[in-house]
């Protein structure tokens, strides 16, 4: 199958959601979150692949083509939730499925968390629940993030030649990627500047959240995602993941969880035909 996506907007609240839409509007609807610093072009190679369902991949706020927050507003992991309820509003789904991956798989966790009511299934790859922080810790990270945001917010935009150096960029950022997948993302990801490119993202992305939830805090949004949920973790994924998430998977059944190879953004290279696999008949609500 090769299915092509149509460009659209969501608009609520004052906000416009740049997206791409694959499949039927009589598919199960499937509302779809990238990572940190990426956009919908994430799931260019893995969304085509999903039969049977009504696939809305969005960029995010502050990513890609959809708004940026105002300049008194932050990025905290939380307020991706009511965003995607807005999203959710605009489709005219009542319930809906999430599929995403790291960041956006932590912001599905405590939109299923929220909501538990209005999220059927969650397909998640490479990310589950931010790691906890220690309440002694509340005092420094507010301090850091306040800090962050006014370097940040008044950072000069970063210029590139020709998108072929952005492209070169992205290959060797923080998640090594290939040519392809780098593409893909730094064409949606871009806009001009002086003759050449710079990043479409909103700078204040890179401050730290004002605060972070605690163990309890965590435990608490996935004591109320009862949901099937399934989890792809990378084998050459972000460091500790499996370690560090093995201990919480243990005390939830709910779970399915399977290691595959390949890096952080596996969905976008060759792990994509075998996630496809899993979570396609999955997110059509078939039974193993």
């Amino acid at each position: 199958m090769n299915q092509s996506s149509r460009e659209i907007n969501l608009e609520f609240d004052g906000k416009t959601i740049a997206a791409r839409r694959w499949g039927s509007p009589d598919g199960n609807p499937v509302l779809v979150l990238h990572g940190w610093l990426d956009n919908c072009a994430s799931f260019d190679r893995l969304a085509p692949l999903l039969e049977g369902l009504d696939l809305v991949a969005v960029d995010m706020a502050g990513h890609g083509r959809s708004y940026h927050r105002s300049r008194d507003a932050n990025y905290n992991i939380w307020e991706e939730v009511e965003d995607v309820l807005g999203m959710a509003h605009a489709l005219g789904w009542r319930r809906f499925s999430l599929l995403a991956h790291s960041r956006g798989a932590v912001a599905a966790m405590l939109t299923a968390g929220t909501f538990p009511d209005r999220v059927e299934r969650l397909a998640l790859i490479d990310g589950l629940v931010p790691p906890p922080a220690e309440d002694a810790d509340a005092p420094e990270i507010l301090a850091r993030a306040i800090a962050q945001r006014a370097r940040y917010g008044g950072r000069k935009p970063r210029r590139f030649d020709s998108l072929e150096a952005a492209v070169e960029a992205r290959c060797n950022g923080l998640f090594r990627l290939s040519r392809e997948a780098a593409q893909a993302l730094t064409e949606r990801g871009t806009r001009p500047l002086d003759g050449g490119v710079t990043w479409s993202s909103d700078p204040r992305l890179m401050s730290t959240s004002t605060a972070k939830l605690n163990n309890a805090q965590v435990q608490a949004f996935l004591d109320r995602a009862t949901m099937p949920i399934r989890l792809v973790l990378a084998e050459e994924g972000i460091a500790d993941m499996i370690r560090r998430l093995r201990p919480v998977l243990e005390r939830y059944g709910n779970i399915e969880v399977r290691e595959m190879p390949g890096g952080h953004h596996l969905h976008m290279e060759e792990g994509a035909e075998p996630i496809a696999e899993w979570f396609g008949p999955f997110l059509c609500g078939e039974t193993d």
